[in-house]
This record gives structure tokens, C-alpha cells and sequence, in this order.
């Protein structure tokens, strides 16, 4: 048996799944902080996902309110991810190099604030700016989790064990943001939604003193700021370029302008970061064939997920005329599915390895996407029978995918790259769903998008099965 194959069954052994009070019984006083800092860093990881999902079910009702057209609920409804994915990989540096705890903190104050800003917002350019402080704070507090998680299991395996259990939680916030959303608008107003994450940016800031190690400074490094500029306007203008396509064609100036001028900065960003002594982002750290293939299975996951909540929230509310509140409970199913089999992507992994679990999850995924696109969301197909069992399996799948994909994207990274690790693993998050989306939504039809979803999981399924099978 290979060493990788090896530290991947060893390392992974008894591994909780997402939704678990936290990656390990505590056996000794000792543990006991450890498993309180992950309850608190992770109820922050799926905050900061609950608060990317939160707008997509009132959206309408804040397009009415302010007199929006199109193009303005879409930048309004991307904003948040914009500022995240585009400042992730320099979030994911400044923790390494200033100190999880540190980085934590500021983040949280940014995206604190931000948050309380947006219930008060008088109008659409008020609203748009909170949600671009937002994402900038939560690219600062994601990557900082991640090296803060690394330092409170700095052992190899127990470090695998919260990794499985952090894989589930994003989804999990995703959902939980769908699902609340709407509620809390039927009952309130979009502006409740914001409630959320003041109350936990709150408790995060009083109590991260008691619960989290405050971490030194890591190594004298370089900031590598010509990256890092170009790093993150490359990101935020190939994403905003995406994410019009669904307002404009693929040919016209809004889309291509940000989209080639992007491309073209990632392009300057790869060329400087090879001649850099202390880059951003190592060249070798993606040339691991199973961290690639876990960031690619998180990517996907995310894609697949976001794309049904988009596509299925927009069909049963303009096509069913279904309310935003019945709308956030035909996901109840979904959250249960996915709780469920998050439970069980520990064992699995502990027994069969990450690699195997991604690539049923995936597999599993792709199932339930492929049932989806039967349907088309058809008006006439019941829900129980037609819409549920698609329902089911996706998230059932997801959660085996994220759980196994974080172990492997995150399998082998040094101490000091911890943050690094947190921040190319949310970047695979937040690009995921806006390269896949936007890709999928030229293709035509709520059908034909899922049939192509449920084809790209099948391949990196068989991808994946076959590159864990050689090693």
C-alpha cells in the first residue's frame, strides 16, 4: 500500500460528519477548548455562507422596494460574492503572516459592521456597499478559521477529522440561508435577514479571546502586493463579467470587457508569481493531483448546489406562484438529506478514504441532478414524487463531496500555509457557483443546465474513483 493511501486511511480514522458537535469527543480537559473553538469557528464559516444565500429568496421583494431592474438585483445579489472570492487569497496570506486570531478579529469588525449597515440602508447604493463590506470581511475571517482550525489540531489526524467535519458546514450554511431567508421575510422583512449575522459577528468577537489561541505572527514574509492587486482584480472582474451573462450576451461589452481584462490580470498574476520569491500562491501548491481534484470536487458541488436553489426558488415562485415562505420549505427535505448523510461522511471516510467518498458523493450528486432535469421544474410534475427524490439525493451526495474534497484539497499543507489552505479552498467555493452558473445558463432551459451539471459530476466522479484507485 502507497504512503498517501496509507496516512489517507490512518489519518482520517472516526471522522465526524458535518453537522456534529465538532470533530472529536473531548477525552481530557485538554481537548475541551479545542472542541469549543471549532463550534465557534465553524458556526462562523456557515455564517458567512448563510449570509451569501440570504438575499436569493426575498431578492424580489427588495427589487419592488427600491425599483430595481435586472442588472441591479444581479449585482446587488453577487456583490457579496465578488469582494469574497477576489480578496480570499489575500486573506488567506495576511493570516499566515500576521496571525489567525489577529486577521479573525479584523475581519469580523469589517463584516460586523457591514452587516449592521445593511438592515439601515435607505437605498440601493447603500445596500450594494454593505454588501461589498461584507464580503471584503468575510475574506479576511474565512482563511483566518482555516489556520486558526490548523492550530487547535495541529496533529495530522485529529487535523483530518475537523477538515471532514468543516467540508459539510458551507452547504450547510448555504442551506440554512435559503431556507431562514424566507421565513424570516415573510414574518419580518428582508431587512431581518441581517440579524443573523450581527448576532453572530457579536459572540464570534466576545468570545474569541476565551476560545481561540492567540496565534504569533508567522514568518517574516513578503506581503506580495503586485500579486495580491492583481490577484484580486482578476478574480472580481472575470467573476463580475460572468455573472452578467445572465443579463447580457456573451458577445456584448459588459460581458467580454471585465471578462477578457480579468483573464488577462490572472494571466499577469500566474507569470509574476513564478518569478516571486515569497509568492502568493506557490505554482507547486495545485500540482498535487488530489488537492486538485478536491478543490475541484468543492467547486462543483458548490455550482451544482447554488444552481438548483437558483434555478428551482425563481420556477416555484414565478412559475407555481408558490410564496418565499412555502418556497423555503420545499428545502426542508434538502436540509434533512443533508444532515443526515453528513453524520455519516465521517465513518465513511475513516473506513474508505476521502478519495472514495468524493467520488461517491459526487456520483450520488450527479443521480439526483439528473432526476431534477427529467422534470424540467415542469409545472405539471408534482412535487412529492417529481421534485423530491432529485432533492434528496443532491444533497445526500454534496455532503459525502464536501466532506472528502476538504480532506483531500487540504491533506499534506504545512503549518504555515494554513491560511493559504483556507483561502485557495474558498476561492474554489465562491468560483465555483459563478463560472458554472453562468456557463450553464447559456445552454438554455432549467433541463438542459442540470442534464449538463449531472454530466461534469459523473466525469470528475470517474476522475476521481480512477486517481484514488492508483494511488
Amino acid at each position: 500500500m502507497s504512503t498517501t493511501r496509507l496516512r489517507e486511511r490512518r489519518g482520517a480514522t472516526g471522522l465526524p460528519g458535518p453537522g456534529l458537535p465538532g470533530p472529536a469527543r473531548p477525552r481530557s480537559a485538554r481537548v475541551r477548548p479545542a472542541r469549543h473553538g471549532f463550534l465557534l469557528l465553524g458556526g462562523v464559516q456557515m455564517t458567512l455562507i448563510f449570509t451569501l444565500a440570504s438575499l436569493a429568496v426575498p431578492l424580489p421583494r427588495i427589487g419592488a422596494e427600491f425599483r430595481l431592474d435586472r442588472a441591479e438585483l444581479i449585482l446587488l445579489s453577487a456583490a457579496y460574492g465578488l469582494t469574497f472570492a477576489g480578496l480570499l487569497l489575500l486573506g488567506g496570506r495576511l493570516a499566515d503572516r500576521s496571525g489567525g486570531r489577529r486577521v479573525l478579529t479584523a475581519g469580523l469588525l469589517v463584516f460586523g459592521a457591514a452587516s449592521a449597515l445593511a438592515p439601515l440602508a435607505p437605498g440601493y447604493g447603500t445596500l450594494l456597499a454593505a454588501r461589498f463590506g461584507q464580503g471584503a470581511g468575510a475574506a479576511l475571517v474565512a482563511p483566518a478559521a482555516m489556520a486558526l482550525l490548523r492550530t487547535l489540531y495541529p496533529e495530522p489526524a485529529a487535523y483530518g477529522r475537523a477538515m471532514a467535519t468543516w467540508g459539510g458546514l458551507s452547504v450547510l450554511g448555504a442551506t440554512a440561508g435559503n431556507l431562514l431567508s424566507g421565513v424570516v421575510a415573510a414574518a419580518t422583512s428582508w431587512r431581518g435577514t441581517f440579524a443573523v449575522p450581527i448576532a453572530v459577528t457579536a459572540t464570534a468577537l466576545l468570545l474569541a479571546p476565551r476560545l481561540l489561541p492567540a496565534t504569533p505572527p508567522g514568518r517574516d514574509r513578503a506581503l506580495d502586493l503586485p500579486g495580491a492587486l492583481l490577484a484580486t482584480a482578476g478574480i472580481t472582474l472575470a467573476s463580475y463579467g460572468l455573472v452578467l451573462t445572465d443579463a447580457h450576451p456573451w458577445a456584448s461589452a459588459p460581458v467580454l470587457v471585465p471578462l477578457l481584462a480579468g483573464l488577462v490580470l490572472l494571466a499577469a498574476f500566474g507569470a509574476v508569481e513564478r518569478r516571486t520569491a515569497d509568492p502568493l500562491l506557490p505554482p507547486g501548491f495545485l500540482r498535487d493531483g488530489r488537492r486538485a481534484l478536491g478543490l475541484a470536487a468543492i467547486g462543483l458541488t458548490a455550482a451544482g448546489t447554488a444552481t438548483v436553489f437558483v434555478l428551482l426558488s425563481l420556477a416555484l415562485q414565478q412559475q407555481r406562484g408558490w410564496s418565499a415562505l412555502l418556497t423555503s420549505a420545499a428545502f426542508v427535505p434538502f436540509a434533512v438529506a443533508l444532515l443526515g448523510s453528513g453524520r455519516l461522511a465521517g465513518p465513511l471516510i475513516g473506513r474508505y478514504g476521502p478519495g472514495r467518498v468524493t467520488a461517491a458523493g459526487l456520483g450520488t450528486a450527479a443521480a439526483g441532478l439528473g432526476l431534477l432535469a427529467a422534470t424540467g421544474f415542469d409545472t405539471s410534475v408534482p412535487y412529492a414524487y417529481g421534485l423530491l427524490p432529485g432533492l434528496v439525493l443532491l444533497p445526500a451526495g454534496g455532503a459525502l463531496s464536501f466532506a472528502g474534497a476538504a480532506v483531500l484539497a487540504t491533506d499534506g499543507v504545512p503549518a504555515h500555509h494554513a491560511g493559504l489552505a483556507g483561502g485557495v479552498l474558498n476561492t474554489a467555493m465562491e468560483l465555483g457557483p459563478t463560472v458554472l452558473f453562468a456557463a450553464l445558463l447559456t445552454l438554455g432551459g432549467d433541463a438542459v443546465s442540470l442534464a449538463a451539471a449531472a454530466v461534469l459530476f459523473t466525469a470528475l466522479a470517474s476522475a476521481t474513483a480512477l486517481t484514488t484507485r492508483i494511488h
